[in-house]
């Protein structure tokens, strides 16, 4: 008998439902929140009597000199808060590689090789752009990156019912291209190293990963371990937020027989609600402020690094994700799952060319020192991830009425157990509750059925006796 074919993109098994379901849930509203920090930051920066304000607080200096700390409000946002939204990444990246979808290689392979391809794609376009134009090829990483909180937030807004095989297909895209991007920043982005502040910094955290072998618990214990470990990774001239995904990897995401969650998740679940709405809505706030007038904009499709990044995020990204899935199911003989359309793929992959918060991170690192420059690719991100929302609305709201369908199907509980029904069509329980619903509801039909019948009946009585009073002679 030959094996059943493969399917892509198909229904979530129910525990790896229930976790999305919650991820998404708190990126969703974090995403309303960057959405807001981001128009903020627009609007302060752009109208005329708030500018000077915007530069002062954002370039504001404080903390401690002699530990090299003193950074500006904004060095802080980039570097200190987004180590928190890191820390979340490498907690998820890790709770994916011992008990998600990328546990299984053949399941795995498929957002692999698509992050990877919505990630080289771009840069090739980006590079192409420049080498033709005369440019600079330093942002080249600039249109790598998908931001899943925007994302989220975009899918919220224009109210699509997305299946949840394609959200967690979007999720897990985005975790495994935070880990390229993080790769990016350590390996592209790290010029001179302070090799002792190094060494105490991987000191740290093999204290903090023998402390967690050892079942040490208290937040009072790791919180300022943690901070250390940050401040001597800043210093040694790495990008801060690799310690923060270094730490998110060594916590322990698969569970005990005494454990309903893993301490990964656990902890997860805890932080992820300040990465998604305190860390990165303040670096939205602190890093999204551009100049947007008539001109700055045009300039964005005018200049070969900017227009780079545009292309890059709105064509790169899609043509990328779509054809590494396409090529993924096509050489592993695999076959779209039967409610979806490569329309759907298709229109996910645009969606994942807004590349927000990692985006504008990578844009200040590639262009620092040139600060016109940096505020010119700002713009061509925000720009770009504009374009790149608006295509995916337009093409997700097209197909918006199946999504519905498929939605209701997924959520539908008519046994009123906690459990959506087609996780249970295999379950003999399931349908023996069923029938029982069903003969209940029958009783209750024949019992109505009765009553109406007497009532009829007694109706008819009445009438046909007030008829017989009608010929008697007055």
């Amino acid at each position: 008998m030959p094996a059943p074919t493969r399917k892509v993109l198909g229904r979530l098994s129910l525990p790896e439902r229930t976790f999305v379901a919650d991820a998404l849930r708190t990126e969703t509203v974090g995403g309303v929140l960057l959405l807001i920090a981001a128009v903020t930051a627009l609007v302060w920066a752009n109208v005329p009597a708030l500018h000077d304000s915007y530069e002062s607080v954002s370039h504001y200096h404080l903390g401690p000199a002699a530990l090299g700390l003193d950074l500006s409000i904004e060095h802080w946002a980039a570097d200190g808060l987004l180590a928190i939204f890191f820390f979340v990444a490498g907690i998820e990246l890790k709770r994916e590689l011992v008990a998600g979808d990328l546990k299984d290689p053949r399941a795995a392979a498929l957002p692999v090789v698509a992050a990877l391809c919505g990630m080289a794609v771009p840069a090739l376009v980006y590079t192409l752009t420049n080498v033709t134009g005369g440019g600079s090829p330093a942002g080249w990483a600039v249109p790598t990156a998908t931001d899943i909180a925007f994302a989220l937030a975009v899918l919220a807004v224009i109210g699509t019912w997305l299946p949840s095989a394609l959200r967690a297909f979007l999720l897990t895209l985005a975790v495994v291209d935070d880990l390229f991007a993080i790769l990016i920043i350590a390996v592209f982005f790290t010029a001179d190293i302070d090799f002792a502040a190094l060494g105490g910094a991987v000191v740290g955290l093999a204290v903090f990963w023998l402390l967690l072998r050892k079942g040490v618990h208290g937040w009072y214990v790791y919180v300022p371990l943690a901070l250390v470990i940050w401040a001597l990774m800043y210093n040694s001239g790495v990008h801060a937020t690799i310690a923060g995904v270094a730490m998110g990897l060594m916590l322990r995401c698969t569970t005990r027989e005494d454990e309903k969650h893993s301490p990964g998740e656990h902890i997860e679940h805890l932080v992820r609600p300040l990465s998604a709405g305190l860390a990165v809505p303040l670096f939205a706030l602190f890093s999204a402020g551009v100049s947007v007038s008539g001109g700055a904009l045009g300039e964005v499709f005018t200049q070969p690094e900017t227009l780079g990044v545009v292309l890059g995020l709105v064509v790169g990204k899609a043509l990328g994700i779509f054809g590494g899935t396409w090529l993924t199911a096509r050489f592993t003989r695999a076959s779209l799952s039967d409610d979806l359309a490569w329309a759907d793929v298709f229109a996910v992959a645009t969606l994942a060319g807004i590349g927000f918060t990692v985006s504008l991170l990578i844009g200040e690192l590639a262009f620092d020192g040139d600060a016109t420059m940096t505020d010119e690719v700002k713009a061509a991100v925000l720009v770009g991830s504009l374009i790149a929302a608006t295509l995916a609305t337009v093409l997700l709201k097209l197909r918006n009425a199946k999504y519905r369908r498929l939605y209701d199907t997924e959520e539908r509980d008519d046994d009123l157990d906690g459990i959506p029904d087609v996780y249970e069509e295999d379950d003999p329980e399931y349908h023996l509750r069923m029938a029982a619903i069903y003969d209940r509801k029958a009783a209750e039909h024949r019992r109505i059925a009765e009553l109406k019948a007497a009532e009829h009946a007694r109706l008819a009585e009445v009438a046909g006796g007030a008829g017989e009073d009608d010929d008697r002679p007055a």
